[in-house]
């Protein structure tokens, strides 16, 4: 391999390789019995999910989008309703609201670590409650980038304010917090197994969590056309959303290397501080917490920085992604939503930051060739 040859931002093919012998085992298990939606290994992936992360439940569903869909459907959130977002984070969490009827309301993050500001949340809340046009009805606090939201405080506000808490878990499923895997620090918890996410799938997958049995029964419902004890008794609207088996499989087979990659992605994590903590700013880890390492981002020193390192990295086959080059409220989706508050860090953040690959089938090589790049350009 030259030095020029691009490094991926993201080595699927590698992983499969590791895996190959598992993989191809479990798949071939779901050719033999054809039950390819909901059959046995979706109930194995559910238990084996919910025993990771010690949640006391585990529904596994179509994608990130649909379980977080499900968990608002659940609590009857629709029109009149405030739902309380980061502005920075991906469209998932802000269209589901609008989708039910209900209304995105943007909140502000910290500037060091990502994750929605407690503090800002506590004044949009109160801001809602004193306009008098929404009814503040639920937050969802989103682990950004791997990394975990400041779920006591956010269980506080929404304890105070009497607000179901959803947590967004889709970029951080394999995180901690004060030694406690992610997965049971909200009401109940959504994650995505879209294939880019830490532990993915080989199409669109997700999975809710809570300590609810009562949830638990409602989100199974819910998935499955809102069916009761039979199939053809339909208690309620509900959608089309439940796991494939095939997918099941994949990420059985994925879920056997998980810790020991996680391990790897925090290994180079720790790299990259040592070699880039003092040319760029680094990520701010959240106190007491692990993180999964779904992205790793940097922020330079403004956008045309960035422009540059982008160009620089781009032609010695180093590949870079901005995680989001325009923060929610900005959108043209959502817009004509926002009640114009001032969200600065948000904006700010979608001019500077930058993600590095990271990923558990970087070589040594590969992350002395980023680090080396980076350097370069600053």
């Amino acid at each position: 391999m030259t030095d020029k040859q691009p490094i991926p931002f993201l080595d699927l093919k590698a992983q499969q390789r590791r895996i190959a012998i598992d993989l191809r085992h479990r798949l071939d298990a779901v050719l033999e019995h054809c039950q390819f939606v909901l059959g046995p290994e979706v109930r194995e992936l559910e238990t084996a999910l919910a025993k990771f992360c010690g949640a006391a439940h585990c529904v596994s569903v179509s994608s990130g989008t649909d379980a977080l869909q499900i968990a608002l459907m659940a609590e009857g959130i629709g029109r009149g309703d405030a739902v309380f977002l980061p502005a920075f984070t991906y469209t998932a969490t802000a269209e589901v609201p609008l989708l039910l009827g209900a209304t995105p309301v943007f909140v502000d993050v910290d500037p060091r670590t990502f994750q929605i500001d407690p503090v800002h949340l506590a004044q949009r809340i109160e801001q809602v409650r004193a306009d008098g046009k929404l009814k503040p009805r639920a937050i969802i606090g989103v682990d950004l980038f791997g990394q975990s939201a400041e779920w006591p405080a956010l269980r506080d506000i929404a304890r105070q304010n009497e607000l179901f808490l959803l947590d967004d878990l889709a970029q951080s499923f394999g995180a901690s917090l004060h030694g406690k895997m992610l997965g049971s620090q909200a009401d109940a918890t959504a994650t995505s197994f879209f294939p880019s996410k830490p532990l993915g799938a080989y199409g669109d997958g997700g999975a809710l969590f809570t300590e609810s049995e009562q949830r638990a029964e409602l989100y199974r419902s819910l998935r499955t056309h809102g069916e009761g004890k039979t199939r053809y008794e339909v208690l309620r609207t509900g959608m089309n959303g439940r796991l494939d088996s095939i997918q099941a499989a994949v990420l059985l087979a994925k879920l056997a290397v998980f810790p020991e990659e996680l391990r790897a992605r925090e290994r180079i994590a720790q790299i990259y501080d040592q070699r880039l903590g003092n040319a760029v700013t680094t990520p701010k880890r959240v106190a007491d917490s692990t993180s999964a390492w779904a992205i790793y981002a940097i922020l330079l020193h403004d956008e045309a920085a960035r422009d540059r390192a982008q160009m620089v990295l781009r032609a010695g086959g180093v590949p870079t992604a901005i995680y989001y080059p325009r923060p929610l409220h900005r959108q043209p989706a959502y817009s004509a939503q926002h009640d114009g508050s001032a969200l600065p860090v948000s904006e700010d953040l979608a001019t500077r930051i930058l993600a590095l690959p990271i990923h558990p089938d970087l070589t040594d090589h590969d992350v002395d060739r980023i680090c080396t790049a980076m350097l370069a350009t600053v």
